[in-house]
């Protein structure tokens, strides 16, 4: 989506965005979200269906809000209390959808121009060949998008979003259908670019891999409502809530019951499941005896072929391989060590370890790989 060059605006209108926004769709479904995002990318993370689409479209003005306010910098583009609702032409919103939305007639620079009708040609022609120089697709300007391959077609919509100079960038799922090379330049380019401008990005996704790779800050919806927000590594990475959890990939969810406390030593021994398996995890304020939930990522588990020694890591398990699979440029093993843990490797250390089912196995897990989940209000 692009909008005619609105003439100039404040300079107080880019460098933040901040959205409270309400909106109710027949059927039931809610979105409550408030959120804030600087000047670069925070990525809105979640589920199908969870509302991150919605999100962008009441940021864009495309869907009116029941209530709430959005803010760009000092500008107020919706606010129901005040009746204020500023038309999407006038938001200077720059919106890359998940189908680019490229209109099949026109070339790629044609398409690039399309939403500066109000400058005159040689300025357009100026804006125009200075983005497809920064987004390399300067030898594509008289193709179609059907001449175009996906990749030169994703910079085509880009720099069409771009060349308006937005005060805010949405884009939804953009990269979905590219290849990895393919995604990292493009988001290589669009960073090169914002370190100029430095405006806020709303990035759609329910790609963990481009959540962690992508967002300086994240914001985590799950029907309709944030489930959290912060640095990627802290919300993801370390998940406090199950639901987070499971959104962001942890392989490993165990039941588990407070066996003992080392407060001196910062640590407390948890039983999994009805195993003899026991596990040394973070101190939390809990008594012994409670009931708990425990996560691990399987890229944190280590594997050994031979009991190793002088390690630092707490926890050191025997097991055998169950079994043993490629996924991707991963091989995602499964190994029983009274429980089911799954672990996952790079083939180098598959070939290494001379890795097979029913190999014996020890896996070493340190104590901060294991995240204890909150409970959730049911």
């Amino acid at each position: 989506m692009t909008a005619d060059v609105a003439g100039d605006v404040d300079s107080a209108d880019k460098g933040s965005l901040s959205a409270h926004i309400q909106k109710r769709f027949p059927g039931g479904f809610e979105l409550v979200a408030k959120l804030d995002a600087l000047g670069g990318i925070t990525v809105v993370f979640g589920r199908s269906g969870s509302g991150k689409t919605t999100v962008l479209n009441c940021v864009a003005g495309l869907l009116e809000p029941d209530a709430g306010r959005i803010q760009l910098g000092g500008r107020v583009l919706f606010d129901s209390e005040r009746k204020v609702n500023v038309p999407v032409a006038r938001r200077r919103v720059g919106y890359v959808f998940q189908n680019l939305a490229l209109f099949p007639h026109l070339t790629a620079e044609q398409n690039i121009t399309y939403g500066l009708s109000r400058l005159e040609a040689s300025a357009r022609r100026s804006r125009a060949q200075a983005m497809l120089e920064q987004f390399r697709i300067a030898n594509v300007a008289r193709r179609r998008p059907a001449q175009l391959s996906g990749g030169e077609r994703q910079r085509v919509a880009l720099a069409r979003s771009l060349v308006i100079e937005p005060r805010v960038l949405l884009l939804d799922e953009p990269l979905a259908a590219l290849d990895l090379p393919t995604q990292s330049q493009l988001i290589a380019d669009l960073r090169s670019w914002n370190r100029e401008h430095q405006i806020p990005i709303l990035y759609v996704t329910h790609s963990q891999r481009e959540a962690f790779a992508l967002g300086e800050r994240v914001v985590v919806l799950e029907e309709g409502k944030i489930l959290a927000q912060g640095q990627p590594q802290e919300v993801l990475r370390a998940p406090r809530q199950e639901t987070i959890a499971q959104l962001a990939g942890v392989e490993n969810i165990f039941d588990a019951r407070v066996m003992s406390l080392q407060e001196t030593l910062g640590t407390m021994t948890c039983r999994l499941e009805d195993s003899a398996v026991h596990l040394e995890v973070p101190l939390a304020k809990i008594e012994a005896g409670a009931t708990v939930r425990i996560a691990i990522h399987a890229g944190d588990i280590l594997m050994a072929v031979e009991r190793p020694r002088g390690l630092s890591a707490r926890n050191l398990l025997a097991g055998r391989v169950l079994s043993l699979e490629q996924q991707g440029i991963a091989v995602h093993a499964c190994v029983d060590c009274g429980v089911t843990f799954q672990v996952r490797l790079t083939p180098g250390a598959r070939e290494s370890l001379h890795l097979d089912v029913g190999r014996e196995v020890w896996l070493v897990i340190k104590t901060y790989s294991c995240h204890l989940l909150e409970h959730e209000p049911q």
